[in-house]
């Protein structure tokens, strides 16, 4: 068990250890104010979010971008409350040129099948996704532009955080999201890209034809960002950026209680064992190992069968390079408050992450009032 737990616990710190180290290779984008030129389709699929929507409208119609070269087209996936209600008045108090269409449902995925339908709606070829909850900074589109303008990308993952609220729940997905972030950055950084957020993610619509969109994973519910990306660098490996500008972080909302958190984390689960990239896969069962190893250590250790130095060696090892990782993400995201709270969230992210990888295996997750199976 002893050189089990030291095999393990190295190859978590060499993966970790090379986020951190991929986390400051890739570059941070300054904006330069150049002229605006690239035309953006924006797309926001919707289910019963009248809560959220009034949040995300304000923040759209504070976009610094010409009104003439973006569109919003919101997808309306069976919506039974005010939520399109909300846009149709919104849209009136604009320039913004909104569009609702009505989700055409033809998979198991409402998201993938909202995103396609928004695709034969949308009149420009640079796409980008977001969520109904989220809150877009003012420079979002022009961070966009400014990279298209220089660089020779077909496809662009940009940064997500979550907005900060005083309760331990929230920190506690802050602190994971951070990870989550910074794994996606550093895989960039090491050429070895694996992670986005739909909340964040843009791409040109010539690539998503190219690809023949969500063909192949249309059946696994979530995954419309993963999926895509994986098809985006096998197509054009050199053409896939990230980027790293503070001027592009979306806020979106963590989920309320622990019920609703667990079941967006299976849902996130659910499509790992249809990746088809094989870096990905080891990383994440490497990441689930170590989280395993260290609550066999433990119950290993009050049952007697193991000594405490083997205990301290894992949990020092997992806790530091675990530190590193969120510290470099939280500076970025200028979180760095949500640090006082690491040690809790530290204690108690193994035994989640446990529990939802096992249960995620069997069980069906409810998403937006709808029960999927595995």
């Amino acid at each position: 068990m002893i050189t089990t737990s030291i095999v393990i616990t190295l190859m978590y710190l060499l993966l970790i250890g090379s986020f951190a180290f991929g986390f400051e290779r890739v570059k941070t984008f300054k904006l330069e104010k150049t002229p605006s030129k690239t035309r953006f389709s924006v797309i926001v699929p919707f289910r019963n979010e009248a809560g959220n929507l009034p949040a995300l409208l304000t923040s759209i119609h504070a976009l610094n971008y010409p009104k003439d070269l973006f569109e919003i087209i919101f997808v309306d996936d069976d919506s039974d409350d005010d939520s399109v209600g909300l846009i149709e008045k919104s849209t009136t108090e604009s320039h913004v040129y909104f569009k609702v269409v009505l989700n055409e449902r033809k998979t198991n995925s409402p998201k993938k099948d909202a995103i396609t339908t928004a695709i034969k709606h949308a009149t420009n070829d640079w796409i980008i996704t977001t969520d109904a909850d989220c809150v877009l900074p003012n420079h979002w589109l022009e961070g966009f532009d400014e990279f298209i303008q220089k660089n020779n990308t077909h496809c662009i993952v940009a940064p997500v955080t979550y907005i900060e609220a005083n309760r331990f729940l929230n920190r506690f997905q802050l602190l994971d999201f951070l990870s989550l972030q910074g794994a996606t950055m550093g895989g960039f950084g090491i050429k070895k890209p694996f992670l986005c957020n739909g909340a964040n993610f843009g791409y040109k619509k010539s690539l998503f034809i190219e690809v023949n969109g969500f063909d192949g994973n249309a059946q696994t519910a979530s995954g419309d960002d993963v999926f895509l990306l994986e098809k985006a660098v096998k197509k054009h490996p050199k053409h896939v950026h990230y980027l790293k500008c503070e001027h592009s972080i979306v806020l979106t909302k963590a989920q309320p209680t622990w019920a609703q958190l667990i079941n967006q984390r299976k849902r996130w689960a659910s499509k790992t064992s249809a990746y088809d990239n094989c870096f990905g896969k080891c990383a994440g069962l490497v990441v689930l190992l170590e989280n395993a190893l260290v609550l066999a250590l433990v119950l290993l250790l009050v049952l007697g069968a193991l000594n405490l130095r083997t205990l301290i060696f894992s949990l020092f090892i997992k806790c530091s390079i675990d530190f590193l990782l969120i510290y470099k993400s939280a500076v970025f995201f200028n979180q760095k408050s949500v640090l006082r709270h690491y040690l809790l969230g530290f204690m108690v992210y193994p035994v989640f992450s446990v529990y939802v990888a096992c249960w995620s295996l069997f069980s069906s997750y409810q998403w937006k009032g709808r029960r999927f199976k595995k």
